[in-house]
């Protein structure tokens, strides 16, 4: 499993210090199913993922869509339980999930770039991971 850091640039703000990576088909499904919460510091970048749905969760939870170039472009704030969210106009690669509320917090909006900095890595680095490496 990977564990990252979230970083928005053009604000200069942490948006996750404890993000984790759903990269596998089975890490996608599962997502944050079943958990009870994210504490203010976690989150969840699922690659590669151009739409969302908060089937069976529990909470609202924070969504930021990414490009290839990890520039957010669409932005879902406090998607309740039972939804389903997906960009209009623009191809996503990537969706970033966090606690309700995080993504006013750190001022992030629209247009914005971010990083993305690896604390683990436990296992070979196919393509979606250099992407993520590449910049």
């Amino acid at each position: 499993m990977l564990i990252a850091s979230v970083i928005n640039q053009t604000r200069n703000t942490v948006i996750a210090d404890s993000c984790r990576l759903a990269l596998s088909l089975t890490a996608r499904l599962r997502g944050l199913l079943g958990t009870k919460a994210l504490s203010s510091t976690e989150g969840l970048l699922i690659i590669p993922c151009r739409s969302i749905h908060t089937w069976f969760m529990r909470y609202p939870i924070d969504v930021a869509f990414l490009d290839e170039q990890l520039s957010v472009i669409a932005i879902a704030e406090a998607l309740p339980p039972f939804r389903t969210f997906a960009p209009r106009h623009r191809i996503a690669m990537m969706a970033l999930e966090l606690p309700a509320g995080r993504l006013r917090e750190t001022g992030t909006k629209i247009g914005d770039a971010l990083a993305v900095t690896l604390h683990t890595c436990h296992f070979k680095i196919g393509l979606f991971e250099r992407l993520l490496l590449r910049s």
